[in-house]
């Protein structure tokens, strides 16, 4: 809808990453300068916090405090797991984000999330249009996982694969010191897409890799995986190093750290809690070989890593809030940004934006090309080298207050009804 004149509201949603904050930057920045928006907000813990009038007046925030949050990590307005439920159901949720909109005169929203924030963004998008009031609402992109639909690459993924890539090399390093057997399983985030295992290939490009590499896209045998690594160990002086994704599963779909475990925990989008394969694989290593393993997991450490985020990924996300905001006030709406691959005259990587529908984007994901995937499923092919190394360029820090970095301090200040 052109010509709307109103407020905008921004949320995040879903798991953190060291850029997130990128894009919120890069929204409000954008959003406040532009005059048919009259207000700039931001919801506290994604869409809960316009179902309960908690948010806050962007306006009121320092400028320099806005770009700090370009090298802060994890969602400075709060996040949330919040499903809402089908509108043809109970459409309980969607009548009062209408009403909050209307109240506070809503005329922009922009969601901040993965798959399932989509999924969130485009309900809300298509109930508002159905409710007859006018609000242009537009998905910003975001997660590590790399597995959104339409994009070439996901906010968020370059600076985890970054972190991933330098965490191997330097286990690399450490975990071979000793003239004794080692071996080392390191786990990595990814449900069903497994680009970030995948990134390890980034370490063994510089010399300092994994021996052996899973990803969720192949079934995986935990007696192969066993046969696997005393081979590598057979040929290696009885070291060996492998990188297994958390979300890997057996040939029936079921997940391996259930096949060793029992976990049965789901989040409120019904997915299994994932986390721990990692050190149920080296234990079972250790049973089987009696070398010493370690079972490393990366967790939370490599999506809010910011000290090494690229600085391409910063800039390119930060870019991605502003052209969020440029396409609303042009009167788009119904879509997600997307990143286009493209070069220059001298054949150099960048980047251009586009929208795709966020009824594509919801839900859809996009999993690592199988034909990546060499050695009979535990390695990964120059292609994803090619892919990545262009995004990982740069570096983007906050800066240093007695040595430690100086991320962004909100003041936060109360504009809806809490």
């Amino acid at each position: 809808m052109k010509n709307l004149v109103g407020a905008a509201m921004f949320a995040q949603s879903g798991g953190p990453t060291s850029v997130i904050n990128a894009s919120a930057a890069g929204v409000f920045i954008e959003a406040l300068k532009q005059e048919k928006i009259t207000a700039v907000y931001g919801a506290a813990h994604g869409i809960r916090g316009v179902l309960e009038e908690d948010f806050y007046d962007i306006s009121k925030e320092d400028m320099e405090e806005l770009l700090l949050l370009k090298n802060t990590p994890s969602s400075a307005l709060g996040s949330v797991r919040y499903k809402l439920k089908d509108a043809k159901k109970d459409d309980t949720d969607y009548k009062r984000i209408v009403e909050v909109f209307k109240k506070y005169n809503i005329r922009y929203f922009f969601y901040n999330g993965g798959n399932d924030s989509m999924d969130t963004c485009n309900k809300i998008s298509k109930y508002i249009k159905k409710s007859g009031w006018d609000c242009n609402v537009i998905g910003v992109p975001k997660t590590i996982d790399n597995d959104l639909f339409g994009t070439d690459h996901c906010p968020g993924f370059a600076s985890a694969a970054k972190y991933i890539a330098t965490t191997i090399m330097e286990v690399n390093l450490d975990a071979k010191v000793y003239d004794t057997p080692m071996v080392c399983v390191i786990e990595v985030m990814g449900r069903n897409a497994g680009w970030l295992a995948a990134s390890a290939v980034l370490a063994g490009h510089k010399g300092l890799g994994a021996d052996l590499i899973y990803l969720p896209e192949i079934p995986f045998s935990v007696e192969k995986f066993v046969s696997d690594v005393k081979g590598v160990c057979a040929r290696n002086n009885n070291k060996c190093i492998a990188v297994v994704s958390e979300g890997i599963h057996d040939a029936s779909g079921k997940l391996i750290c259930e096949v060793l475990g029992e976990t049965g925990a789901r989040d409120s989008f019904g997915h299994a809690q994932l986390g721990g394969v990692g050190a149920q694989l080296a234990n079972l290593i250790k049973n089987e070989t009696g070398y010493k393993t370690r079972g490393v997991e990366l967790s939370l450490m490599q999506r809010c890593g910011a000290h090494l985020a690229s600085k391409t990924d910063v800039e390119e996300t930060f870019r991605a809030g502003r052209e969020a905001v440029k396409a609303a006030c042009r009167g788009t709406t119904d879509k997600m940004v997307v990143y286009k691959r493209d070069v220059d005259k001298n054949g150099n990587y960048k980047c251009k934006y586009s929208l795709v529908n966020l009824k594509l984007a919801a839900n859809t994901e996009k999993t690592v090309p199988l034909d990546w995937i060499i050695n009979d499923g535990t390695y990964i092919s120059n292609e994803f080298v090619d892919y990545a190394l262009p995004l990982i360029q740069g570096e983007s820090k906050a800066p240093l207050v007695d040595g430690l970095p100086r991320f962004a301090k909100l003041k936060k200040v109360q504009a809806g009804k809490k």
